[in-house]
C-alpha cells in the first residue's frame, strides 16, 4: 500500500521541472558547497570510494563530475571466456527472460510491448520479436556508467522524448507502462551473433544522459524524437564504457531471437556487476 502512494504521488510532481533544477545545479562549480554535497552523498549512501579513479571529494570540480566517475582500471574485470556476454551496468537485475511475441515483463502484474519501448521502429521489432532482454535498474548508490555486453558495432541512435518518472520498484510495480513512457536513448548494434540494442532510460532527476562518441544526449529536452545513423565508424569492445546517467536510471538490452542462452545463477534480484558474465552466445 506504501508502495501504491509513493508511486501515485509521482503523478503529481513536477519531475521536469526538479530535473532541470538538479541538473544545473549538479553541473555548477561550486567549490566547498559541491565538496559538501559530494561528502555527503558518499556517507548517505556507502559509496565505496577507494574502487574509484579519484577518491577525494575535493577532485571532483562538479556533483556531476562525482556521478558519472570512472573507476580504476582493474575495479570491473571482464569475462574473457568464449561466446560470453557480461553484465552491461552495476545495479540489480529486475526483469529478464524472452520477448513472448510482443510482450515484456516490467514487474509482477505489470507488462509492456517492444514496439512501445522501441518506439514503433519496424526494423527493431523485427530484430527482437521472440528474442531475449535484460533489464538493469541503477539505483543513486550505484556507479553509473554503463557499458557493452559484447563486441559490437553501432548502427543507429534514437533518442525518444518522454516523461520522467522514477524507475524504482515502487513506480515499476505500479505505474504502467513506465519503461515505455519515459524518455530513453537507444543504441542498435550489430554483432556476430545479431543485432544488439541498449536501451538507456531516462527518470526524475536524471539531468542527463551521455554517450562516449556523441556527448550529451539529453537534455535539452524539446520533445522532438532525433536519430542518428553511424557508418561503422563507431566500435566497441566487450566490457568498453558506453556512457553515462548522471543519477539513477535503468538499461535494457535486448537480444535476438535464440541469439543467446541466460547463465543458471542469473535471477530476479540479482546483483549486476559490469563485467560479470550473465549469458553466452548460442
Amino acid at each position: 500500500m506504501l508502495n501504491h502512494i509513493k508511486a501515485m504521488i509521482q503523478y503529481l510532481l513536477p519531475k521536469q521541472l526538479l530535473t532541470a533544477m538538479f541538473g544545473w545545479l549538479a553541473s555548477k562549480q561550486l567549490g566547498i558547497v559541491t565538496t559538501w554535497m559530494i561528502k555527503g552523498f558518499i556517507k548517505l549512501y556507502s559509496i565505496n570510494m577507494n574502487e574509484a579513479k579519484y577518491q577525494k571529494a575535493e577532485q571532483y570540480k562538479t556533483f556531476n563530475d562525482f556521478f558519472a566517475r570512472e573507476l580504476e582500471d582493474d575495479a570491473r574485470p571482464v569475462d574473457e571466456s568464449e561466446n560470453s556476454i557480461v553484465m552491461p551496468a552495476d545495479g540489480v537485475i529486475s526483469q529478464f527472460g524472452t520477448i513472448q511475441e510482443n510482450v515484456m515483463l516490467q514487474a509482477k502484474g505489470h507488462i509492456y510491448t517492444l514496439d512501445s519501448l522501441v518506439a514503433c521502429h519496424p526494423e527493431m521489432i523485427k530484430f527482437f520479436k521472440n528474442g531475449s532482454y535484460v533489464t538493469t535498474y541503477l539505483a543513486p548508490s550505484n556507479y553509473h556508467r554503463f557499458h557493452l555486453p559484447c563486441k559490437a558495432t553501432l548502427k543507429e541512435m534514437i533518442y525518444v522524448p518522454g516523461a520522467l518518472f522514477s524507475v524504482n520498484k515502487a513506480t515499476t510495480e505500479n505505474i504502467p507502462n513506465i519503461f515505455a513512457r519515459n524518455e530513453r536513448v537507444i543504441c542498435l548494434f550489430e554483432t556476430e551473433f545479431g543485432p544488439v540494442a541498449q536501451i538507456l532510460v531516462g527518470a526524475t532527476i536524471v539531468g542527463s544522459i551521455e554517450t562516449k562518441w556523441h556527448g550529451i544526449v539529453t537534455p535539452p529536452r524539446d520533445g522532438v524524437m532525433k536519430r542518428w545513423t553511424y557508418q561503422n565508424d563507431v566500435q566497441l569492445e566487450k566490457g568498453e564504457d558506453m556512457g553515462c546517467f548522471k543519477l539513477g536510471s535503468t538499461v535494457i538490452t535486448l537480444f535476438g531471437s535464440n541469439s543467446v542462452e541466460f547463465i543458471p545463477e542469473l535471477k530476479e534480484g540479482t546483483i549486476a556487476r559490469v563485467g560479470q558474465k550473465m549469458a553466452k552466445r548460442i
